[in-house]
């Protein structure tokens, strides 16, 4: 699983490179607002107009400079950035409102229900192909359970907090937009600086400076952010032995990775320099996608596998004599003793080894992998029949209702086969709710939000993955601690006995010497 997860870690990467690439394009695309967008038409006289489809359609320079200065403050540190990340907080706070009341006494209902424009132009479709682009506006509710250790009662805490931030985040976003396509036309508004642009064009200019400034302020927040957490990505990959370890290193007096917040915070100003807004955005929206999609598989195959030793609940302070012998509690088998049998995760249920006999000769995990995989290639099919439809896939009618109803079909068996087996159930973690089917809908929602981006998008993305693939097998894959931890020491089987005889000749084998400290003698008065 290994591969996996450094593909997750990779995406998360492309995500807040990108996250903070496109925000200081919007960044310089409201500043330029506020002064009429001279500085595009400066640039663009004085440069040039691009004509690259991979690139934008001009160097921001301006986005590229406060990326650069944006990294040096993360540099010194993090109660510089906390300080600021919280100023800018409250001020964008202040502006939503801002933006909500005042626009809502503008709003033109006119505007939902006129012939040319309406509530959705461009239909459902449109709809999915905007929440596709637009998925990135969600991201970042990943941050809390990255500090979830940070928790006094993480099982309720992390899901309370995700759920909190998401709602507040998705009612913020519903009411702009709310606001902003009442008051004008979506098709008159500047996509550089939306919601600045519609207070000009009513003639309120005065607000349009105030809501351009307080967007400033707001992704000012987003950059900081981005900075202060990008390279923290790479110091835990690094520390794992699968990035290259000069990002492992912390400055001795500010504490802060600097070496990463300087190198990608230079890489993300070069993409910002490079790449408008719109292919900023659907690059980021397809590596959070796909990185939210390898989250929701690992769900179903960690529920269905045996939880190690280590993450199982054990007492609060367990004495020296059970941490002496906690190796050898895991092989000693009593003799005399009856033992309970209880299914495993990834067993079928006893309840429907009757029913479902063909299955139950299958060793633990085995019947899920194969239901597992099928799941991921149904939703696939599935995904591309329900997105591209029969015109794209150039079929006979009844071939593609054919391919609808044997996709669904084989989506909705594989679900029943993984319901039918013994789920890992814990009490010590907070564990989602109605699993196989919350992750499997989000695997199939996502990649039919995937479908829906650009081929250049998808072009873009799988460069990225070939560079991080070359990076895990020349480097990762060599310097991986998790590896060089399960390799075997030169006497790792010196002290693994494995019970063979009576219990009194297991006990009596040779133990491992004590690794516990020599008590100090207590004091005499």
């Amino acid at each position: 699983g290994e591969l996996w997860a450094f593909l997750v870690g990779w995406n998360v990467l492309l995500e807040y490179l990108i996250g903070g690439a496109a925000v200081a394009r919007a960044w310089s695309g409201y500043l330029d607002s506020i002064f009429g967008h001279s500085i595009r038409s400066f640039t663009q006289i004085h440069v040039g107009v691009w004509q690259v489809p991979i690139l934008g359609h001009y160097p921001d320079f301006l986005a590229a400079g406060i990326l650069l200065l944006a990294s040096a403050f993360v540099s010194c540190g993090a109660r510089v950035s906390s300080w600021l990340n919280h100023t800018f907080s409250a001020i964008s706070l202040l502006v939503i409102l801002f933006i909500i009341i005042l626009g809502f006494t503008l709003a033109q209902p006119h505007n939902w229900s006129a012939r040319e424009g309406g509530f959705a132009p461009f239909g459902f479709s449109g709809v999915m192909a905007g929440t596709a682009s637009c998925f990135f506006a969600f991201v970042g509710f990943d941050v809390i359970a990255a500090s979830s250790e940070e928790a006094q009662n993480p099982r309720r805490a992390v899901p309370v907090a995700i759920a909190i931030a998401l709602s507040l985040a998705a009612s913020a976003y519903i009411l702009v937009s709310t606001v902003l396509t009442l008051m004008v036309p979506w098709y008159s508004l500047e996509p550089d600086s939306a919601l600045a642009d519609a207070f000009y064009r009513r003639g309120y200019s005065w607000a349009g400076f105030i809501v351009a400034t307080g967007s400033i302020c707001a992704m000012n927040t987003v950059l900081l952010s981005n900075l202060f957490s990008l390279p923290r990505v790479v110091y835990a990959m690094a520390v794992d032995g699968l990035f290259f370890q000069v990002f492992a290193q912390v400055h001795p007096r500010t504490q802060v990775p600097v070496i990463g917040i300087l190198v990608f915070g230079s890489l993300m100003a070069v993409l910002a320099l490079l790449l408008d807004l719109e292919a900023l955005v659907q690059f980021l929206s397809m590596g959070t996608l796909l990185a939210y999609t390898f989250v929701a598989a690992s769900i179903i195959v960690l529920r269905f596998q045996k939880a190690s030793p280590s993450s199982s609940p054990g007492p609060a302070s367990p004495g020296p004599l059970s941490k002496e012998y906690s190796s050898f509690s895991d092989h000693l088998q009593l003799v005399g003793t009856e033992q309970v049998s209880v299914p495993e995760p990834g067993q079928l249920r006893p309840a429907l080894r009757r029913y479902l006999s063909f299955l139950s000769g299958c060793s633990p995990g085995a019947a899920v992998s194969w239901a597992f995989s099928i799941l991921v290639v149904s939703a696939v099919a599935l995904a591309c029949v329900l997105i591209f439809g029969n015109s794209a896939l150039h079929l006979p009618r009844w071939g593609y209702i054919l391919l609808l109803l044997l996709s669904s079909a084989m989506f909705l068996l594989s679900l029943l086969i993984l319901g039918a087996h013994q789920q890992q159930h814990r009490q010590d973690v907070f564990q989602i709710p109605m699993v196989p089917l919350t992750p499997a809908l989000s695997i199939l929602l996502n990649i039919c939000l995937m479908l829906k981006l650009s081929y250049l998008t998808w072009v873009r993305f799988c460069i990225w993955l070939l560079i991080g693939l070359a990076v895990y097998f020349g480097y990762g894959i060599r310097h991986s601690k998790q590896n060089q931890q399960e390799a075997p020491g030169p006497t790792a089987t010196q002290y693994v006995v494995f019970p063979s005889g009576s219990l009194e000749e297991t006990v009596q084998a040779v133990q491992p010497p004590s690794q516990a400290p020599v008590p100090a003698p207590a004091p005499t008065e």
